[in-house]
């Protein structure tokens, strides 16, 4: 995929869309492996979407962007205590708050 110039509203908006597309692919199409990927043996995990259209589920970076939001920690906690449905519900919910905070980032930031 191309890269996008996030200095312009079109590029805001790619980059809005190629990590919801990734968002969405990790909680539905790939709900299984990212369940596995969630394991709650492991320290506080997040689910990054990223710009590229990928997603990964890693610990937190350790040096973002001071402007850059870091997703929800330790979304694989709950993953056992929980219907499976209402934890990828309590994941897509949160990752919609970063998803949002991010472009709303980058939009004030044009």
């Amino acid at each position: 995929m191309a890269s996008h110039d996030l200095r312009t509203v079109e590029g805001v908006y790619t980059d809005f869309r190629r990590r919801r597309e990734a968002l969405l692919q990790a909680l539905t199409v790939d709900a299984q492996e990212f369940s596995r990927q969630c394991d709650p043996e492991k320290k506080n995990l997040c689910l990054y979407g990223c710009p590229n259209g990928n997603w990964v589920v890693q610990l937190p970076v350790e040096k973002l962007p001071p402007q850059l939001l870091e997703p929800t920690l330790g979304i694989n906690f709950p993953r056992d205590a929980m219907e499976h449905k209402h934890w990828l519900s309590l994941v897509a919910i949160h990752s919609d708050v970063w998803l949002y905070a991010v472009a709303f980032l980058l939009w004030f930031t044009v």
